[in-house]
Order: C-alpha cells, then sequence, then structure tokens
C-alpha cells in the first residue's frame, strides 16, 4: 500500500518531463526561421570574409545596441568593427555554430560565441539583424 503513492507521484512527474525537456530559452527553431537565418549569416560571413565593414553595417541593427554614438555605418565601423572584428573574431564567426534561444522579450536570436565575446543576431520584421555584442562571463 506505501508504493501506491509512490507510484502515483512518479506517474505525474513522468507526465510532467515533457514540459521541463524544453526549458526556457532552449525552444528549437522552426524550419523556416533555421532557413531565414541560413540566409543571413551567409551573407554575414561573406561580408567578414572581405573584412566589408560597411556590408557588415548593413546587416547590422542601428544604433547598435542603443548607443547614439554608433547610429550609422561610419560610427560603426570605427566604434565596433576596428575594435570586436579582429581577424581571430572574423575566423570564428565563419566557423562558429550559432545557437538559437529566444531573448527577454521572446524575440528569436542566435548566438555565436568567439573568444570573451557573445555575437547576437536577432530576428526583426525585416529579417535577421546583428543586434549585440556582449561579454562571455
Amino acid at each position: 500500500m506505501k508504493t501506491l503513492p509512490g507510484l502515483v507521484t512518479a506517474a505525474a512527474l513522468a507526465a510532467l518531463t515533457p514540459a521541463f525537456a524544453q526549458a526556457p530559452g532552449k525552444a528549437a527553431a522552426s524550419s523556416a526561421v533555421q532557413k531565414e537565418f541560413e540566409g543571413f549569416i551567409g551573407k554575414f560571413r561573406a561580408a567578414l570574409k572581405a573584412n566589408d565593414p560597411a556590408a557588415v553595417a548593413a546587416m547590422t541593427r542601428l544604433p547598435f545596441q542603443g548607443d547614439a554614438s554608433v547610429r550609422d555605418a561610419a560610427q560603426f565601423r570605427a566604434k565596433v568593427y576596428a575594435h570586436d572584428f579582429t581577424t581571430k573574431n572574423r575566423a570564428c564567426l565563419q566557423r562558429a555554430k550559432p545557437v538559437y534561444d529566444r531573448d527577454g522579450n521572446n524575440d528569436e536570436t542566435y548566438h555565436i560565441t568567439c573568444g570573451e565575446l557573445i555575437f547576437s543576431f536577432t530576428r526583426t520584421p525585416t529579417g535577421f539583424l546583428f543586434t549585440d555584442l556582449g561579454a562571455n562571463d
């Protein structure tokens, strides 16, 4: 008789397992979103391979990270690209696997970690854009 409550508890937990298997922020992208991002990241990587900061800026949400001092392509090139898109980081962005996630606003994002930096790309109404650069802490 004492095993019955244990079995009931085990059955209830087993029924809840699928809800926990896909934790918040760990959802999978739909095939349409994956295809859209693959098109974007292909163009982004081509711009990096060509070392073309103007093309990268064109695929970036400006002002970058909401900073009014990085509101156009020239400012992006001087303040972000020159500092953070080093040869090493550009090579990393070429080969590293993007990771899908949803941010706090439930926006669909991909992240690529290169050493101490995380490059983030967010799906917007007009398509994916490079939207954030943060420390890998």
